[in-house]
């Protein structure tokens, strides 16, 4: 039996919490993490109560908006928010954590990570916003990007890619 590394097991769980997003185009998935406890979870998908984009459409799609553009327009809330916003609902400081998710933030969201002090970010995937990375480079945050080699799960031996400090 191979046993999985920390990253490799928490970056499993935010591919499964990403199975709850209600988005058209991208499925994200964030767990927050300290001290290997998980403190919460977020996957992208509208405010609470309200219609979900699987439920009404997607207004970006509809008006050709491309990946990494116009946040606003958008009735969803981003992974990496639903968890900040679930920590705080609870009571629960980030300060000092790391997050693990499916895709790399944007830059609304890279702006939150940084903001609310937490200290490591590892991630599979891209996305298209190089704002957010240059914001990740001038702060003192980790940033990890790992390979995906496994439609089901992340690979076990992790590959960094990005490594900002």
């Amino acid at each position: 039996m191979i046993r999985p590394s920390w990253d490799t097991y928490f970056l499993q769980m935010a591919h499964l919490v990403s199975t709850r997003s209600t988005c058209l185009r991208r499925q994200v998935g964030a767990v927050i993490v300290k001290d290997n406890r998980i403190l919460a979870t977020g996957y992208n998908g509208a405010p609470s109560g309200l219609p979900h984009c699987d439920d009404v459409g997607c207004l970006r799609t509809e008006q050709g908006i491309p990946s990494g553009e116009r946040h606003e327009l958008c009735r969803a809330l981003h992974g990496e928010m639903n968890a900040l916003l679930q920590a705080a609902i609870h009571g629960v400081s980030v300060q000092g954590c790391d997050i693990y998710l499916t895709c790399q933030p944007c830059i609304i969201c890279a702006k939150m990570l940084v903001q609310v002090g937490v200290k490591r970010v590892v991630f599979t995937g891209d996305y298209p916003d190089g704002l957010a990375m240059d914001m990740f480079k001038e702060s003192d945050m980790q940033l990890v990007q790992v390979e995906r080699r496994h439609k089901d799960g992340v690979c076990l031996k992790s590959k960094t890619c990005r490594h900002f400090s």
